[in-house]
């Protein structure tokens, strides 16, 4: 399958894309980018020389990839959410020495307007309410949400909230699948 590109797009030479994968209007892919397949990129995304994007990643409008992000496989990022790759930016200082990785692993999601601290891992298929702020790593399955986020419960892979403590021993049934997860303490996982 042919990667699709708008007319108004720029990607630069050097930018590697993936089969199937589409990018929108006013787009900008800069050279260094590793993207896999089956992924879009909306209308006025940014796409920085060192990042890494897997498989079926869906980026909507107004989202500015910078250098040091890496997405893993099934993540959706909402529109104008926000990465940042400087922990102390200021104007006068450069500090392109200091950009500090961010991760987001497979299946997570990021809402609308939220706003990734430079530096945190956002862990496998945990869910990020619109317009919160992540400052810290945030655990596999976590429902974060607030300013800044605080995890206010867990979520299944099918993006159904589950009917467990944060902290504790218990299972609980993905509503929607019949999924059964697992928590030990902090820690969830699938059944």
């Amino acid at each position: 399958m042919a990667v699709t590109i708008h007319p108004s797009a720029i990607v630069d030479t050097g930018t590697v894309i993936g089969d199937g994968s589409r990018v929108w209007h006013f787009a900008h892919i800069c050279a260094g980018a590793r993207i896999g397949c089956g992924c879009s990129f909306g209308q006025n995304v940014f796409v920085g020389n060192d990042v890494t994007i897997g498989n079926n990643v869906k980026v909507q409008n107004n989202v500015s990839i910078y250098d040091a992000v890496h997405i893993e496989d099934d993540v959706f990022c909402g529109p104008s959410m926000v990465f940042t790759n400087v922990y102390n930016p200021r104007s006068a200082v450069t500090r392109k020495n200091e950009y500090r990785v961010t991760i987001v692993r497979r299946g997570a999601t990021l809402g609308a307007n939220c706003t990734i601290v430079c530096g945190v891992t956002v862990g496998e298929f945990a869910f990020v309410a619109a317009g919160a702020v992540v400052n810290r790593d945030v655990r596999p399955y976590a429902l974060m949400a607030g300013v800044p986020a605080r995890q206010i419960g867990w979520i299944s892979e099918h993006g159904e909230r589950l009917e467990l403590p944060l902290v504790g021993k218990a299972s609980a049934r993905c509503p929607a699948t019949g999924q059964i997860y697992t928590l030990d303490e902090t820690i969830l996982t699938r059944a």
